[in-house]
């Protein structure tokens, strides 16, 4: 690339324009929305538009001279190779939860000079801690520079997908009955209203969902409530007519997405707020002029935790899930045998193919992310993502990993296997075991209810670590109800605990262990587990006890397995996951694609 003409050098020049005209030092972009979303709608996809990285985290910093791009281990080798010729650094932090960034910008502006950053897009908390090593360094912050609106006149406008109604009998309880525990809740705090801008929540407690984002049924709004009523801030036209009457019989009336920060600032006096700073912006905060109350919201601890019928219903769609997989990989397996095939196997066919499967099952309403299928050093980069312009072909030997899930009507999937390509050599299948006991010391633990959820990291790693191994992710991230992929409050990683982030029953997380070698190829073993009372364990003295149930419905490949690394009981684990597999899946598949079930779950 001639760097002297890179688009992303070009706007990079643009961004030191608007410093200079504005009187800035620098500026801060991060990878948010005014809802502080994982995944973002395209108009707020302004640090992927300044820099080239594709990658779903990440924050830029640009002063007048330097520019810097702060990312962790899952995206090293693909920041490198996105962000050549653009002139921006890449500073490689140890997780995503790292203030590297705050640190930098406190060390390279000059004391008695202003950073700039987009208010409606900074978390509160985010902006608390902006804020504090800014004033340290002396340096002065500007939370009111928009600089997208100064330099991408291309911007894209607000998603206009409508707005639709998650009906039973997947939608479980009532939006009358979750508003009302909400409202409980309000009450317990000492709060008369509650603001929510976090687009998962909004979506579960009124069982709406929608399409404004990649993956996740979610829908741009805000949503205030009081004792009695509550008001919705969407755009205008995404919620018809038929649906804000079925809203309203629950008082529950539409304004325009604008409006919120006004609403906000006219608040009755005496009013109360509720707002959790994690989940708000500073820029909609400073509308706030009354007493508030800081906590988590009450509809992220609600919603994590699912009620019997919502397991029910996520079984079920493990179930479709796991089925389709059956008939994908047995499709695949055949393909590469077939000497006459004509047509090429690339990690593209992979994406097309899986989705296709998923695409017939029962339920099915999309991806819940975009499929990972990296084959040898591809596999090594955790977020890979293959595209028409750069991918494997599928043949010779090595190891394949699948990374993928799906929405359902009744649950949202998530599951990475690694499949041997030919023949695979020693060294991958000592790698591919060790992470397989990782993800079943993790799957076999029982813990205290209410254990602080990072403080499971350790067990995942132990295997590694013994051998000096380790992986630059977090073991588990909580996964929502036909909601978000990746959704909190807890988390099974490196992340400093806090009281929100206790495991409690009905919560669902993903245990994927990994390792990953640079340039050669990458290991992840990924199911999802909800967490259940251990049968095992009667309530004691100690308290209650809680274990995994592992929801993922699809075999683990044995045939990479150094067998002399597992213990008895890890082969006795995974002997009866696969006979849990081939019982649940056996009656929905047929033909090559039960013989392919029956093949893969066949002890070892």
């Amino acid at each position: 690339m001639d760097t002297r003409t890179s688009p992303f050098r070009l706007r990079i020049e643009r961004v030191r324009e608007a410093l200079a005209r504005h009187g800035l030092a620098a500026v801060l972009v991060p990878s948010s929305d005014p809802h502080l979303s994982e995944y973002l709608p395209e108009r707020w996809q302004g640090r992927q538009w300044l820099s080239g990285f594709n990658g779903s985290a990440g924050t830029l910093a640009v002063t007048l001279d330097e520019a810097a791009l702060f990312a962790d281990g899952r995206y090293w080798v693909q920041a490198e190779a996105e962000l050549r010729g653009s002139g921006i650094a890449l500073v490689k932090i140890p997780t995503g939860a790292s203030s590297a960034h705050v640190e930098w910008l406190a060390t390279h502006v000059a004391r008695g000079a202003t950073v700039g950053v987009d208010g409606s897009v900074l978390g509160l908390a985010a902006a608390a801690a902006l804020r504090a090593a800014l004033d340290a360094a002396g340096v002065g912050l500007a939370t009111d520079f928009d600089v997208l609106a100064e330099v991408w006149p291309e911007r894209p406008a607000l998603p206009a997908a409508p707005v639709y109604e998650h009906r039973a009998p997947q939608a479980t309880l009532s939006r009358a009955a979750k508003l009302a525990q909400v409202r409980t809740a309000m009450a317990h705090a000492g709060a008369t209203h509650h603001f929510i801008s976090t687009v998962d929540d909004i979506a579960w407690l009124l069982n709406l969902r929608g399409a404004d984002v990649s993956y996740n049924p979610v829908f741009m709004a805000h949503l205030l409530l009081d004792a009695d009523a509550a008001t919705l801030f969407v755009a205008e036209g995404k919620v018809n007519a038929a649906l804000a009457r079925v809203l309203g019989a629950d008082d529950v009336r539409i304004a325009p997405y604008a409006d919120a920060p006004r609403a906000l600032a006219t608040l009755p006096a005496g009013a109360v707020l509720l707002v959790d700073p994690k989940r708000v912006t500073l820029g909609l905060r400073e509308h706030a002029q009354v007493k508030l109350v800081e906590a988590i919201n009450p509809s992220t601890l609600l919603k994590s935790c699912k009620n019997a019928d919502e397991a029910s219903h996520v079984r079920a769609a493990m179930a479709e899930d796991g089925a389709a997989m059956c008939e994908f990989y047995a499709w695949f397996e055949a393909a590469l045998a077939d000497r006459q095939r004509r047509e090429p196997i690339t990690e593209l066919t992979v994406d097309e193919r899986l989705s296709a499967a998923r695409a017939r099952r029962a339920g099915f309403v999309g991806l819940s992310f975009n499929t990972i299928a990296g084959f040898n050093a591809n596999g090594a980069m955790p977020h890979y993502r293959a595209t028409a312009a750069s991918h494997a072909v599928i043949e010779g030997n090595g190891l394949l990993l699948i990374d993928s899930g799906a929405q359902y009507l009744g649950g949202t999937t998530d599951i990475t296997r690694v499949w041997p390509i030919g023949s695979i050599n020693a060294a991958q299948r000592r790698d591919y075991t060790l992470v397989l006991k990782g993800t079943l010391a993790l799957s076999r633990t029982r813990f205290p209810r209410g254990t602080l959820s990072p403080m499971l990291d350790a067990i995942a790693r132990a295997p590694l670590w013994e051998h000096g191994l380790d992986y630059g992710h977090g073991t588990g991230h909580g996964v929502g109800y036909f909601l978000n992929v990746h959704e909190g409050p807890q988390t099974i990683s490196k992340a400093i605990p806090d009281a929100t982030m206790a495991m409690l029953p009905g919560m669902i997380t993903s245990i994927e262990p990994g390792l990953y070698r640079p340039g050669m190829w990458g290991v992840r073993i990924e199911n999802l587990v909800m967490n259940v009372a251990a049968a095992a364990l009667p309530s004691t003295e100690f308290g209650e006890f809680l274990e995994f149930e592992t929801l993922t419905l699809c075999p683990i490949d044995t045939r990479c397995i150094e067998r002399d690394l597992l213990r008895a009981d890890e082969i006795a684990w995974l002997n009866a996951y696969h006979a849990t597999v081939r019982a649940r899946l056996s009656p929905l598949v047929h033909d090559a694609a039960l013989a392919w079930l029956l093949l893969r779950t066949a002890p070892i």
